[in-house]
């Protein structure tokens, strides 16, 4: 028989090539294996990047502030937030490991001014360069170099790490990891020989006296201080979203398919970026078991490493707090202004009463180790999500590539930040801070309603999410939108 012109078999594509998964009207999905999930107990992973930006001045200062003015038991509203938050973090993680697609990407799959909304807010929250103040004001304290020359010095050095850096996530998960497991061990080691067992047990047991809210709470010069405490247990504004796109970078389900960022210096070593994402065949039993996998590796993230860890470091910042005030009751005064600094440095000299003097410096060091956990995964974060964006959706940018585009970012926010210190107030002024503020915890409910919109919308039925979960999320957008429309009709104002 003649089977010259009978095509190779190999011409012919796999039948699961040939499938795609359509949602919305973005370009569909092509089906794809899923890889292997890796096992459920780990250390590393793309949560390092949420306890980096979850662990900041809600943890170290704006809770144990609440807890000397109203007592332990004020924190069953950061036990609500945080475990909120890591419900969160599994339906962003959902969307992210089905498809390989960042959340902004399925938010333009239901409704493209619904991503654009996100766009504009990261730009207006987050290029202000107020969150490094309270690090480098702290590594003042240490060593007297003044606050707005460590604050450059920082951005700059932000900005020459991650474009030096061949693939970006790899450098930051490093580096997070070992500042984080620094913070943490630290931390704890601190509150331990400052603190007692009684300001643990009282630490503790005040997250479950649930429905307390004292008087003085209900007013407008604390409630708004709450509605933003609440806001910052854990990772505040849009840094839930920007994970989903450090889930893609660090090859997690679907991710696999996607190529990594690189820094600039690398940017010529780029793969071709696909214009979406992908999806697996969730009709398949042995794709659905790898699934559960990645579920089960995800779920450890956000109980233990994301849960755990943000929790253990509040408890270690509260206790510092409450021994601070036991040791010289002036702290109280201090840490209930609005002066950060004050009220860190006399924390500090009261941590150095209970021991010595090192203590003292050593609270301070992990302060500025705040600072630096920040800037690293905010700058990085804010960057990676517009290019996200930009790449996907804004016509001639895809000739950049997504690895100049993130530079673009990168800088742009690095020059802005420098600008702002040298030649404007630090931290903005102060109505302009107002409506960051309402703008941070505004994208916070609107993440929420996002969230239910694109996982029930975009995903296959098999991998949408559980009833009880779509509950959570829902609860989630009425008790962030709604404590800060009560914030601003009842009292004129927004997050203090």
């Amino acid at each position: 028989m003649d089977t010259s012109n009978t095509p190779p078999a190999t011409a012919t594509p796999p039948v699961e090539d040939q499938r795609v998964w359509k949602a919305g009207r973005l370009e569909p999905m092509p089906i794809r294996k899923l890889p292997d999930a890796p096992p459920s107990v780990h250390i590393l992973g793309p949560t390092v990047f949420l306890v980096a930006l979850g662990v900041g001045m809600g943890e170290s200062y704006m809770w144990p502030r609440l807890v000397l003015l109203f007592g332990p038991e004020i924190r069953w509203l950061f036990l609500i937030g945080v475990t909120l938050q890591a419900v969160v973090m599994l339906e962003m993680a959902r969307y992210a490991m089905a498809t390989g697609e960042s959340i902004f990407s399925g938010a333009a799959r239901v409704f493209k001014p619904l991503m654009w909304f996100f766009f504009i807010v990261a730009i207006a929250v987050y290029i202000w360069p107020g969150h490094l103040s309270a690090g480098a004001a702290a590594f003042e304290e240490i060593t007297g170099i003044p606050w707005v020359v460590t604050a450059i010095a920082g951005l700059i050095l932000v900005g020459v790490v991650f474009t030096l850096a061949k693939v970006i996530y790899n450098l930051l998960e490093n580096v997070l990891s070992l500042l984080i497991g620094a913070l943490v061990l630290g931390t704890a080691v601190v509150a331990a020989m400052v603190g007692s067992w009684g300001d643990v047990v009282t630490t503790i047991s005040g997250m479950f006296s649930f429905g307390y809210l004292p008087p003085e709470a209900m007013s407008a010069a604390w409630f708004p201080v709450i509605v933003g405490a609440c806001a910052f247990a854990g990772p505040s504004g849009m840094q839930q979203m920007w994970y989903t796109l450090h889930l893609r970078d660090s090859g997690a389900g679907m991710g696999v398919h996607q190529p990594k960022i690189r820094g600039l210096r690398h940017a010529g070593e780029e793969e071709e970026r696909p214009n979406r994402g992908f999806m697996f065949d969730t009709e398949d039993p042995a794709e659905m078991a790898k699934w559960k996998g990645w579920r089960r590796w995800v779920t450890f993230d956000a109980l233990l490493l994301f849960w755990g860890i943000t929790m253990l470091v509040t408890i270690s910042f509260t206790v510092i707090a409450q021994a601070a005030v036991r040791i010289d009751p002036a702290v109280r005064t201090a840490i209930q202004g609005d002066d950060r600094e004050v009220a860190l440095t006399a924390m500090s000299n009261a941590v150095s009463s209970a021991g010595s003097s090192v203590l003292g410096v050593v609270f301070l060091g992990f302060i500025a180790l705040i600072g630096l956990n920040a800037t690293l995964g905010l700058f990085d974060s804010f960057s990676r999500g517009q290019a996200d964006m930009t790449y996907n959706f804004i016509p001639g940018a895809k000739k950049l590539g997504m690895s100049k585009l993130y530079a673009v970012f990168l800088w742009g926010v690095i020059i802005f930040g420098i600008l702002i210190l040298l030649f404007g107030p630090a931290d903005g002024p102060s109505g302009i801070l107002d409506t960051l503020a309402f703008l941070s915890t505004f994208a916070m409910g609107a993440y929420c309603v996002t969230l239910l919109l694109v996982n029930n919308r975009m995903l296959p039925k098999p991998i949408r999410p559980r009833w009880w979960s779509n509950l959570i999320i829902g609860f989630g957008a009425v008790f962030y939108l709604g404590m800060l429309f009560y914030s601003l009709f009842a009292y004129g104002v927004v997050v203090g």
